[in-house]
């Protein structure tokens, strides 16, 4: 590819924007970004049991954006819309990535017992489930243990990055028999230095995997 490939990141939380920037910069810096943030899908998100048909269309028209902008690919930020952005990914010939799926195939490579450190519970069941067709593809035989960081998210979203990464260290240190530990949002990842200096547990951000599918997707590696 002649020039850098142009990627859309699509945010329903701005708390997600730093931790994929950040992953970026180290990791594939001259790639051209794009970001929209459509900040009331979060909130809209956590007032539903599930998601609906009118979250899947608003998740399908911002795809649909991206690609009008020339995008070669992109990249969702939030965990909670993964039937949304499957369905979105099947309209449009590029490629349309989950938070986690990149993240989840890591952890599956490294063993049969992943832990997922996880703090906004609405993303819970659908993270399950992705986990569980990785591992049907991958190795059938992996597991994966869920634990809610209580108090995490709300610090983070009121400013304190300080208070959100020492909740999820604490609950990982309680961590035993593990083959990785999976943190399971884009805004959680803020805390990996944190949790790997309280665990020998390798640890596993969505952002790192996520820009390391991409390049060899678009064959930058």
């Amino acid at each position: 590819m002649s020039k850098q490939p142009r990627i859309t990141l699509i945010h329903a939380t701005p708390i997600a924007m730093e931790p994929i920037g950040l992953a970026f910069s180290a990791g594939w810096p001259d790639v051209d970004l794009v970001n929209l943030l459509e900040d009331s899908l979060s909130p809209d998100r956590a007032k539903q049991d599930e998601i609906t048909d009118a979250l899947t269309a608003r998740i399908g028209a911002l795809t649909q954006y991206a690609c009008r902008i020339g995008s070669d690919a992109v990249l969702f930020t939030c965990s909670a819309f993964g039937r949304a952005i499957e369905h979105a990914a099947a309209t449009v010939e590029i490629p349309v990535l989950k938070p986690n799926e990149a993240m989840f195939e890591a952890a599956i490579g490294k063993g049969g017992r992943t832990a997922m450190l996880y703090t906004f519970p609405p993303a819970r069941e659908g993270m399950e489930a992705e986990f569980r067709e990785e591992a049907a593809r991958i190795d059938p035989a992996a597991t994966l243990e869920s634990v809610l960081v209580e108090g995490a998210i709300e610090a983070v979203r009121a400013g304190d990055a300080e208070t959100h990464n020492r909740l999820v260290a604490e609950a990982a240190a309680r961590l035993r028999g593990f083959d990785s530990i999976v943190l399971a949002h884009f805004s959680t990842a803020r805390a990996v230095p944190a949790v790997r200096a309280v665990t020998d547990i390798p640890v596993l951000s969505s952002p790192d995997a996520a820009v390391d599918k991409l390049k060899r997707l678009l064959g930058a590696i």
